[in-house]
């Protein structure tokens, strides 16, 4: 496996057992018990997500997952939630979901940071996007099991 063979490109779909072979190599080398992935929506459709949402549910359906390794997903909500910040977190509150993480205002400033770290990612869009984003606040997910969602080709 070469890096080339899973390029950092939001319009590029992965290989499913290509990556469902190296996520489940590492959940078993570090004893995993609970992955965090995106969901089907892969949050703004970014082609690398939903692949890995992808391998992460074939592992599920052909039960390749180890005994106890839960997998949550990370809910991919409309525009406009997306883009209203802290302002989602009522609505957030009122929706079922597993799992509702809202991050303190020190948490959200140490994201803002973090990113800044990251300069090759930062670009302009990605700068509205850490202002405005829910994402950068407020994160609901939901179990794999509990998902409804669907995957062209992926058995059930």
């Amino acid at each position: 496996m070469c890096i080339r063979d899973l390029p950092d490109n939001p319009s590029v779909q992965w290989d499913t057992q290509l990556l469902a072979s190296l996520v489940l190599k590492h959940i078993e080398a570090n004893n995993v018990n609970l992955v965090v992935t995106f969901d089907a929506g892969g949050v703004s459709g970014h082609a690398n997500h939903i692949s890995l949402y992808t391998a992460l549910r074939y592992l599920h359906s052909e039960r390749k997952l180890p005994e106890g390794c839960r997998v949550l997903v990370l809910e991919s909500v409309n525009l406009l939630r997306k883009y209203i910040s802290i302002l989602d977190v009522p609505l957030s509150c009122l929706l079922p979901r597993d799992a509702l993480f809202i991050l303190t205002e020190e948490e959200t400033e140490q994201a803002r940071r973090a990113m800044q770290c990251h300069h090759s990612q930062l670009l302009w869009f990605r700068r509205i996007y850490m202002l405005f984003s829910r994402y950068v606040v407020i994160n609901s997910l939901y179990l794999l099991e509990k998902t409804t969602l669907t995957t062209p080709g992926v058995k059930e």
